[in-house]
C-alpha cells in the first residue's frame, strides 16, 4: 500500500491491516481504506488527493494547542501549554496556566484560553471493587405470569427481583429494554432498538399505570378485554404491540395533567408520531423530515408518544426501587448500536457514520463475516462534541439501573466498518479513543453508583483487557469459551482460574443453553437450517466437547452415577459455583432445562430469535425443583453476607 495513504488512514484512525483469529496478519485492500476514509470526510481517491488530505491532517494536528476533549482522571496534571479560565461544572470559574489543576472535581468541564473552547472532562480513576453476588440473567420478553399481555413485562421483572431476593440472588441482568420504533412490523431483536436513549413501551404494564387506576370502570373493562389470549407457543410482538396500543390510547385521555417533555424526549416522541404517518424508515420519508432541525414537536400525537415513555420510566424507576429494596443490582444491557432506520439514526446523524454498518471480519465461525446492520460512531464528531451523546446514552441506561453491560466492549476501541455497497469481508478497522470513552462511561458509573461489565468474549487484545482491570470494569467468563490457551489442545480452563473480575454464567442469549448443549440441540437446529457446511465433523466435534465437559463435572466430584438430564443441569452449575469470578449469573432457560437457545447468530426468520416465551410463569419459577437445586448450589458459594 502506498505509504502516504497509509500515513492518512493512520491519522484518521482507520487500520490498513488486521490479525485474523489465528494471529496471522490481514492487509487491507486500499480501495477499501478510501472507502472507510470517504465515510469520514476525507478524500483519498485518487494520490493527489491523498496527498492533500494527508497535508492537511498534518496542518490541522499542528494547530491543536491542548486536545479537544481533554479526558483525564482525578489527580492527573498535564500540561496545558496555555493559559485561560476553567468553568467547572458547577458555573465556579478558576484560572489555569501552565498545567491542569489536581484537584478539580469530577464532571465535566469547559476551559477558554483566547478563541479556543476545550471540553475538560475529569473522571475517576478506577470503579470501586464489586463484592461477590450471585443472581440471574434475564431476557424479559420470555417472562409471563397472570398478568402479562403475551410479553413479559416491568411487572413481571419486579415480581422476580422481589422473588428471588428472597432466595438470596443480589444480582440482575436485563436484556436491553431500549426503544422500538413503534410501527408494525416490529423489530424484535434487543440488540438493533430505534433509540438507546429511551424504552420500549412493550413492556408496560398497562393495568398499573395511573390512568387505568383514573379510568372510568367501562373504559378499564375494554382495556383489560384487549388483553391477548395467554398460552400462546410464540411471543407475536405485532399482536402484543396493536393491543398495548390500543389500551394506551384509550387510556390517555384520564392521564390527568403530564410534564412537559424535555426537547430530547420531545424530538424522539415527534419521530414516533412521523414513524406512524410516513412509515418506520426515515430514510424514505419526504425529505425535509429527514432530519430532526425544524420538525414540529408539537401536537397530540407527540404528547401521547411522550405520555407513553413517562409512563416507561416510572415503571423502570419502581423496578430499580423495588431491587434497592430487597437488596438486588438492576444491571441494564447496552446494545453496540442502533436501527439504522431508527429513532437515534434519525437525530443523531450528525455523529453517525450513516452509510456505514459495523459487523465482523471473516472468521472461523463465520467466513463471510457479519453484518450487524448498525451504524457507528463517526470519531472525530463525536470527540467534537465533547462525547455529550455518548455520555446521554449511558446516562439514560444508568438512570434505573445499579450496572451497565456494555456488549462488545472492543467497540470502545475499535470497530470493523463495512463501507456502503460492500460485503462484510471487504471493511477494516475504524479506532476510537477508549481512554476516554472508558473515562466517560466511569465517570457516569460513578455518578449513578453503578457496576460496569464488559462482554469481552472471543478473541480480544491485551489491551483491552488491561484497561478494565485498570478501570475496575468487569469482564464476562461463559464456560462454553473459558480454555487454557497455553496449554496443549487448549483444554477447559477450571473454573477456580477464571478471572476473578468478571461476570461468569454457563452461557448467554447467543449460545446453547445448558440442556441444549447436552442434547446436541445447537447442532441439530443448525444442520435442519442448511448453516453447517459438515454437520458430521460438527456433531462429533460437540460431542467431544460434550465428553470434555462431563470429564471437567467427574474431576470436581459433581457427576452423579447414572445422572439424568436434570441432574446434569445442576452439576454445571454446581461447576459455576467454583468459579473464581466475581459474580455468578445463571438464566431461567439455563435453571429449567430449556433446550432453545433464545437467539441463533446467522438467522432472522429461520428461528424464532427472542420468541420463545419460559415453560413456566413468573409464579412458577423459582418454586421449580430443579431451579430450587440450582439456586441452593449458587447461593452456597456466593451467600448473603
Amino acid at each position: 500500500m502506498d505509504a502516504e495513504l497509509q500515513a492518512l488512514a493512520a491519522a484518521h484512525g482507520v487500520s490498513t491491516w488486521y490479525e485474523d483469529t489465528d494471529r496471522r496478519r490481514v492487509e487491507v485492500a486500499p480501495d477499501v481504506v478510501a472507502a472507510v476514509l470517504a465515510e469520514l470526510g476525507v478524500d483519498a481517491g485518487t494520490p493527489a488527493s491523498v496527498r492533500a488530505s494527508l497535508s492537511d491532517a498534518l496542518k490541522r494536528h499542528g494547530r491543536i494547542a491542548v486536545p479537544d476533549p481533554l479526558v483525564v482522571r482525578a489527580g492527573e496534571t498535564p500540561p496545558l501549554g496555555v493559559e485561560g479560565e476553567l468553568t467547572l461544572e458547577d458555573g465556579t470559574l478558576r484560572a489555569v496556566s501552565d498545567r491542569l489543576p489536581a484537584d478539580l472535581p469530577l464532571g465535566y468541564h469547559t476551559l477558554l484560553s483566547g478563541e479556543q473552547r476545550t471540553a475538560v472532562v475529569v473522571t475517576p480513576p478506577a470503579l470501586p471493587p464489586v463484592p461477590p453476588a450471585w443472581g440471574w440473567m434475564v431476557q424479559l420478553y420470555a417472562l409471563h405470569s397472570s398478568g402479562s399481555w403475551g410479553i413479559g413485562d416491568l411487572a413481571d421483572l419486579r415480581a422476580l427481583v422481589q422473588g428471588s431476593a428472597e432466595q438470596g440472588a443480589s444480582v440482575m441482568l436485563v436484556n436491553p429494554v431500549q426503544a422500538i420504533t413503534p410501527v408494525r412490523p416490529l423489530q424484535r431483536s434487543p440488540y438493533s432498538p430505534s433509540s438507546r436513549r429511551f424504552a420500549n413501551p412493550l413492556y408496560l404494564r398497562v393495568t398499573e399505570t395511573d390512568a387505568f387506576g383514573s379510568a372510568p370502570p367501562e373504559v378499564r373493562a375494554n382495556v383489560a378485554a384487549l388483553a391477548p389470549p395467554p398460552g400462546a407457543e410464540l411471543i407475536d410482538y405485532d399482536a402484543v404491540w396493536a393491543a398495548k396500543l390500543a389500551a394506551l390510547e384509550l387510556l390517555f385521555p384520564y392521564a390527568g395533567p403530564v410534564p412537559d417533555p424535555e426537547p430530547e424526549l420531545a424530538e424522539f416522541a415527534a419521530f414516533c408520531a412521523l414513524a406512524e404517518q410516513h412509515g418506520a424508515d426515515w430514510r424514505t420519508w419526504p425529505e425535509h423530515l429527514r432530519h430532526p432541525r425544524g420538525v414540529d414537536t408539537g401536537g397530540q400525537r407527540v404528547a401521547f408518544h411522550a405520555w407513553v415513555q413517562q409512563l416507561c420510566r416510572t415503571q423502570l424507576a419502581e423496578v430499580h426501587r423495588a431491587g434497592q429494596a430487597a437488596g438486588v443490582s438492576i444491571v441494564h444491557d447496552l446494545p453496540v448500536g442502533v436501527d439504522p432506520a431508527g429513532a437515534d439514526a434519525w437525530a443523531l446523524q450528525d455523529v453517525l457514520a450513516s452509510d456505514v454498518t459495523v459487523g465482523a471480519p471473516p472468521d472461523a465461525f463465520s467466513q463471510q463475516g457479519q453484518d450487524w446492520n448498525l451504524p457507528p460512531w463517526r470519531p472525530d464528531r463525536l470527540a467534537a462534541a465533547g462525547y455529550a451523546p455518548f455520555r446521554d446514552v449511558i446516562g439514560s441506561v444508568l438512570a434505573h439501573a445499579d450496572g451497565i453491560r456494555v456488549d462488545h466492549v472492543m467497540g470502545l476501541w475499535r470497530l470493523w466498518w463495512i463501507p456502503p455497497g460492500r460485503p462484510p469481508a471487504e471493511g477494516t478497522y475504524v479506532r476510537y479513543d477508549a481512554d476516554a470513552l472508558l473515562g466517560v462511561l466511569a465517570l457516569e458509573a460513578h455518578r449513578a453508583s453503578a457496576i460496569v461489565v464488559g462482554e469481552d468474549l472471543g478473541t480480544v487484545s491485551d489491551e483491552v483487557r488491561e484497561a478494565m482491570r485498570d478501570r475496575a470494569v468487569l469482564g464476562s467468563a461463559v464456560l462454553w469459551f473459558q480454555r487454557d490457551v497455553e496449554a496443549p489442545g487448549e483444554p477447559l480452563l477450571a473454573p477456580s482460574r477464571w478471572p476473578r473480575a468478571a461476570m461468569a454464567s454457563i452461557s448467554t442469549h447467543d449460545l446453547p443453553t445448558a440442556a441444549g448443549f447436552l442434547r446436541g440441540e445447537n447442532v441439530r437446529v443448525r444442520e435442519e437450517l442448511g448453516l453447517l457446511a459438515d454437520p458430521e465433523a460438527e456433531r462429533k466435534r460437540s460431542a467431544a466437547d460434550r465428553d470434555e465437559l462431563l470429564a471437567e463435572l467427574a474431576e470436581h466430584d459433581l457427576l452423579p452415577a447414572e445422572a439424568g438430564e436434570e441432574d446434569l443441569v445442576v452439576a454445571l452449575h454446581a461447576l459455576l459455583a467454583t468459579s473464581a469470578s466475581t459474580l455468578l449469573l445463571t438464566s431461567p432457560q439455563d435453571a429449567l432445562g430449556e433446550v432453545r437457545q433464545p437467539n441463533l447468530p446467522g438467522t432472522v426468520d429461520e428461528y424464532p430469535n427472542w420468541r420463545i416465551p419460559l415453560p413456566v410463569t413468573v409464579e412458577e419459577l423459582l418454586e421449580h425443583p430443579v431451579v430450587r437445586r440450582v439456586v441452593a448450589a449458587l447461593r452456597a458459594a456466593r451467600p448473603v453476607t
